[in-house]
């Protein structure tokens, strides 16, 4: 099915072919500026004790922060399969990593200093089951 033109399109395309400006590359741009810059690095804590993901995290930030990464990605998991039925003194419905991890580094100011922000993460990366650390840039 063919669709009619509007004169208002046809106005448009012929300013558009007729104008003497220049397009910049935006693919050449993007890879120069955004790609470049932006570096990314993923830590897995699957079948990490609490203390032992508490030691290894606040060490990876610190590695991260020195190399000028951009972001973290932090996969804890829901903690649907932690036995926390066996432990009377945390809630069943508690994942322990999920929860605990950001908050052992919130409570690191050497840490905090290093750090934009910690938010949830998208579906892509893992949702629910892991969070973003956005770092500041690094300066010697």
């Amino acid at each position: 099915m063919k669709r009619k033109i509007s004169d208002k399109d046809k106005k448009d395309w012929q300013n558009f072919i007729s104008s003497k400006e220049k397009l910049s590359n935006k693919d050449l741009y993007l890879s120069n500026n955004d790609i470049k810059k932006k570096i990314i690095k993923t830590i897995d804590f699957h079948g990490f004790s609490l203390e032992n993901a508490n030691n290894v995290i606040g060490e990876f930030i610190i590695q991260c922060f020195k190399k000028n990464v951009n972001k973290i990605i932090v996969i804890t998991g829901k903690g649907l399969r932690s036995k926390t039925i066996e432990n009377p003194y945390v809630s069943k419905d508690l994942s322990i990593l999920k929860n605990s991890v950001p908050n052992f580094i919130k409570s690191k100011p050497n840490l905090m200093k290093m750090i934009k922000k910690i938010e949830e993460a998208n579906m892509e990366d893992g949702g629910q089951g892991a969070f973003y650390i956005f770092l500041k840039k690094f300066k010697e």
